[in-house]
């Protein structure tokens, strides 16, 4: 695998809700549980929208999984910040102060724009932590990283997908995975998360959100042959260097075992 500073964080977050805010904000007067406020809000979005998943204004992070990628698109590392106690404020330092260590290289995401920034950014709000090189507010607006069109700062796929908005992504990540072959979602899905965190399961987010990361970064290399940047024969060079990674580490990791038990390989239909 190639060595040295990471050149791409490529990262997704699961997050849960915030019981305690949920319950002052919203059911001061009932004097609600926080377990029974999140119960009663999911409830109600439920009948409002048909999806339960709270605001992420109202949410944490949980579980944050870095792929650290080199200049040469190659994986060098899988890694998920506080893994062992998952605490969010820890979750969001860490994540911050890794990206301005590595000399703040591109971000990658799918859908990150729409939520997984903004909710580092709250985080960082919340808990008085420092990100003057992220709003870099003295630059011109198109230079400041958090600029919605600075590509070379964060790199959302799903923005790229869609033309920054202009279309609609039917089938979201799970999709764009499948039709390179990986497996998407398999028995875990976003809207799971909090149930699982609620039944003390932390390893299994940790587990789904390593997926989505691994998926993540699958599509952000077909993406790179379909802008010119590699050949399609190089892109598949580095999944089976990465599916290497993979195997070598699979007998320790749950997560990665049953990534691999559902891996699946590009088919290219000029045969």
């Amino acid at each position: 695998m190639a060595a040295g500073d990471p050149k791409y964080l490529v990262f997704d977050i699961e997050s849960v809700a915030d019981g305690p805010l949920v319950s002052r904000l919203r059911y001061a007067a009932d004097e609600l549980s926080p377990e029974k406020a999140i119960a009663r809000y999911r409830g109600e979005l439920q009948a409002e929208t048909g999806k339960d998943f709270i605001p992420y204004t109202f949410q944490v992070p949980v579980s944050l999984v870095i792929a650290k990628v080199g200049k040469d698109l190659a994986l060098q590392d899988l890694v998920a910040l506080d893994e062992e106690e998952s605490r969010p404020h820890e979750i969001a330092r860490r994540f911050w102060e890794g990206w301005r260590r590595y000399k703040r290289p591109r971000l990658v995401s799918f859908n990150g724009r729409g939520f997984d920034i903004p909710l580092l950014e709250l985080c960082a709000f919340r808990y008085g932590i420092q990100i003057p090189d992220w709003f870099a507010e003295e630059a011109r607006n198109f230079d400041q990283p958090r600029y919605r069109y600075n590509t070379q700062a964060h790199f959302d796929l799903h923005e790229w997908l869609t033309n920054s908005g202009a279309s609609r992504f039917a089938g979201g990540l799970s999709l764009a995975a499948n039709l390179i072959g990986k497996p998407g979602k398999m028995d875990v899905a976003g809207h799971m998360v909090q149930d699982l965190w609620d039944a003390g399961k932390k390893a299994e987010i940790h587990d789904y959100c390593r997926g989505d990361v691994l998926d993540t970064y699958f599509v952000f290399l077909r993406s790179r042959v379909v802008a010119g940047d590699i050949t399609l024969e190089r892109e598949q060079e580095l999944i089976d260097e990465t599916k290497a990674w993979i195997e070598a580490r699979a007998g320790s990791s749950r997560g990665l075992a049953r990534y691999l038990a559902a891996w699946g390989d590009w088919q290219d239909p000029r045969g």
